[in-house]
């Protein structure tokens, strides 16, 4: 049995693929297995990972099927993996080639149910070290983990055990996986190296603003549904209700402030703030929001209907600015 599978979704990656499976081909950890997923790809992705099986076929393991989006490839992937752990690593991004041996030890040393590493930005002219805010239990991991996929070596028992899969054809899949996850984890690991690297694309499906950013609330009900379903929603109420305002007032809001379509994006701004204060009107008595006093907590308690309003206009003329400043740039 392999230490670690690493699923790899691909889809029209042909000048990021082989760098990527560069990265995992030679990795000093022996006992791993690549399991290549080509998601209908309709450029030369498909034989370059079919090259990269005939050549390393003890290691690689490649599999077909129609177009149906990262999760559907990601889910595709899980049943074909015989490793201890599972990893996943997206074909654009690369990895440092101790990357899983460290990690796997770390889990075996720390009789680790999962272990997580940093990670680098990586864009055209610079990288950014992106590192681990600490948790000590599940209340802490739900409010303080990072929810990417692909910095994580997950015991696949967990995975398979309770059905944990990714939303299919939504956007943000990574946050609902990462949640429905954290019940299950008994013990965490953290390796401070940042192994990944999280390369940026401006066709990135990450970087279009558009309807599509309204799903995160689909995906965050779906993740409040799943604790009721387990009956883990009482346990977990604040914590939940803490990343629903977060999400709601911080990322993706920004997000929603870079549409361009400016009926679309007001109407969204609208849903933002009238759906959190449906779903959970005393939001801003929440105990992880009012007992901790970092720079995004109090933004978010400074939030009323005018001072929202305020910070949507200011996001919207940074979005602006940006734009030009890129503009200008190229």
């Amino acid at each position: 049995m392999p230490k670690v599978s690493v699923i790899v979704p691909i889809y029209n990656v042909e000048n990021y693929l082989p760098k990527c499976l560069d990265s995992l081909i030679n990795q000093t950890l022996e006992d791993i297995q690549i399991i290549l997923v080509n998601d209908g790809s309709t450029d030369n992705s498909g034989n370059i990972a079919k090259q990269y099986q005939e050549r390393f076929s003890e290691k690689i393991k490649y599999l077909e099927k129609e177009n149906g989006g990262l999760s559907d490839a990601r889910n595709y992937g899980i049943p074909y993996a015989t490793g201890e752990f599972i990893a996943f690593l997206d074909s654009d991004d690369y990895v440092e080639t101790n990357t899983y041996k460290v990690m796997y030890e770390k889990a075996i040393q720390e009789n680790s149910d999962y272990v997580e590493c940093d990670f680098l930005w990586e864009y055209p002219d610079k990288s950014k070290l992106d590192s681990r805010d600490y948790y000590f239990d599940k209340r802490e991991m739900l409010t303080k983990v990072r929810v990417v996929a692909w910095n994580k070596l997950i015991k696949r028992e967990i995975i398979i055990n309770n059905n944990i899969k990714f939303p299919f054809g939504l956007r943000y899949e990574d946050v609902e996986f990462t949640y429905k996850l954290v019940p299950h984890v008994n013990r965490t690991s953290y390796v401070s190296e940042p192994f990944i690297h999280y390369v940026q694309r401006n066709s990135s499906i990450a970087n279009q603003q558009n309807e599509r950013n309204k799903e995160i609330f689909v995906v965050l009900d779906n993740v409040i549904d799943y604790y009721k379903q387990m009956k883990l929603y009482d346990e977990y109420r604040n914590e939940l209700e803490y990343i629903y305002a977060r999400y709601s007032l911080c990322s993706s809001l920004k997000r929603i402030c870079k549409i361009e379509d400016t009926k679309l994006r007001d109407e969204l701004i609208d849903f933002t703030w009238d759906n959190l204060n449906n779903k959970f009107p005393n939001w801003k008595k929440n105990s992880v929001l009012v007992g901790d006093d970092t720079f995004k907590n109090l933004y978010m308690r400074s939030n009323n209907k005018f001072t929202y309003t305020m910070y949507v206009c200011m996001l919207i003329l940074y979005s602006w600015i940006d734009k030009k400043i890129n503009k200008k740039s190229q």
